[in-house]
């Protein structure tokens, strides 16, 4: 018997593009069969078994388990990533799994069809061209969603805290107010978001899987979803009192694609700042007043959108201290995003190695989980001479993502392989060589100091 008021246990049913099932068919055949197959389900994984169903083979592209509301475990009775038939695949997320009995829990299948290829439309706002004849700068660009571009992005981000969660329930909590018909002039929300941090910490990538996050999760409100990227440079025009109207164009096609309410929006205005700083920069006469005009006019448009419950407006800064006042006012969340912590630097430099070792360049070798090193540490360590190469080259690892954290972004830590091959490997071996997983460890060890002398020199220097 499940629970009358269960904790609500994400599942999302990806259809192929050539499906034409109904999403309510497929709701009731998927649930069926994890009923009948399981008793325990882990979570931040994806389960296989259900193409032996043949309907369900036919349709559906992609079954992933996400996250339960509460921490539920038990041990499973079976392969929880697939059937008896299918070999076992490992959660390819930085997300911690856990094993949640499903008599425990209520299943909330999220059926969703992203189109085959994912499509990218710009338009612009000003009416002139440039003295050579090009056009402005696109003001903004929109994608659809979900979009496959966008697949499976959301489960490689980890940062310090519930950062992922925290952004979910508070849309979850907006759309709750909004379907009870809350008074918006006695409680009120501004359906803005602004995450603010160093650069390269992934702030931006969290902004669009949220979005490719919530079309999915909202499958069954709305028909579709759309992505607008604003691209804030493009409002401020080399034409005296035009920027305020180039604002106005932007959220007038904005608002026109908001006003379809099968459609879910979410509005990206990166590096925010570049906007708030010229607004403190025009009031204490440093910039032209046109900078401020363009400012307060996206001031108002925001307030317009806040209360249509099918938006949600997310921005980005890597300068907190330039961001205006009335813009942080208006943010419902304020979220800082820091640099990885050692963890996360560790399944990124785990996914840049096992995608090396994909491509053939390193002989092949099962890396261990962070948390399984973090107890051998505590233990001491296996020993250089009683550990086999998987524990060996897990332990240097580990060690280099705690070199690393808290001194290199994201950005950095996904190029650092191609670094340590042109520095350290491609001068000591042949190009048809497949050096050692350690020797690459060693390579980016190197790397990540060098790096680390040449930031010191930088800073230096300014």
């Amino acid at each position: 018997m499940r629970l009358t008021h269960a904790p609500a246990l994400a599942v999302e049913v990806r259809l192929k593009p050539t499906s034409t099932m109904r999403y309510d068919l497929i709701r009731r055949l998927m649930s069926q069969h994890l009923d009948a197959e399981y008793e325990t389900l882990l979570t931040h994984s994806e389960v296989h078994d259900w193409r032996d169903v043949a309907v369900l083979a036919q349709n559906v592209d992609r079954v992933w388990i996400g996250e339960c509301s509460t921490s539920l475990s038990s041990s499973p009775r079976r392969d929880l990533l697939g059937s008896l038939t299918h070999p076992y695949r490992r959660p390819r997320t930085a997300l911690a799994t856990s094993a949640v009995p499903l008599d425990a829990v209520s299943l909330h299948l999220h059926v969703y069809q992203p189109p085959s290829s994912s499509r990218v439309t710009e338009f612009s706002t000003s009416p002139h061209n440039d003295d050579d004849g090009d056009s402005d700068v696109p003001a903004a660009s929109v994608l659809e969603l979900p979009s496959l571009s966008l697949e499976g992005v959301w489960d490689t981000l980890i940062y310090d805290g519930d950062v992922k969660g925290k952004l979910l329930n508070y849309i979850y909590s907006t759309m709750l107010f909004s379907d009870a018909l809350v008074d918006f002039n006695i409680v009120t929300w501004n359906r803005v978001v602004l995450l603010h941090g160093p650069p390269g910490t992934g702030k931006t990538s969290l902004c669009r899987s949220l979005a490719q996050k919530l079309a999915i999760r909202l499958s069954d409100r709305y028909a579709s979803g759309k992505l607008i990227e604003i691209n804030s440079h493009s409002l401020f025009s080399k034409w005296f009192s035009e920027s305020g109207k180039l604002v106005q164009r932007l959220f007038a096609q904005v608002t026109d694609m908001v006003d379809d309410e099968s459609s879910f929006v979410v509005v990206l205005i990166d590096e925010v700042e570049s906007l708030t700083a010229a607004r403190a920069g025009a009031m204490s006469g440093k910039e032209p007043s046109d900078a401020l005009r363009v400012v307060n006019a996206l001031l108002t448009q925001l307030d317009k959108l806040k209360t249509r419950k099918n938006c949600l407006v997310m921005t980005t800064s890597n300068l907190t201290g330039a961001i205006d006042n009335a813009f942080i006012d208006r943010a419902d969340i304020k979220q800082y995003i820091g640099l990885p912590p050692a963890a996360a630097v560790y399944w990124i430099l785990k996914s840049c190695l096992n995608e090396i070792m994909r491509a053939g360049l390193i002989p092949p070798v099962a890396l261990h989980e962070y948390k399984a090193l973090e107890v051998l540490e505590s233990t001491g360590g296996a020993g250089a001479q009683d550990a086999d190469e998987e524990t060996r080259c897990s332990e240097l690892l580990f060690s280099l993502a705690n070199q690393c954290q808290q001194g290199l972004s994201g950005r950095t830590l996904r190029r650092l392989p191609v670094l340590a091959h042109a520095r350290h490997i491609a001068v000591s071996f042949a190009s048809s060589a497949r050096p050692r997983l350690a020797t690459w460890l060693e390579a980016m060890r190197k790397t990540v100091e060098e790096e680390g002398r040449e930031m010191d020199r930088v800073e230096g220097a300014v």
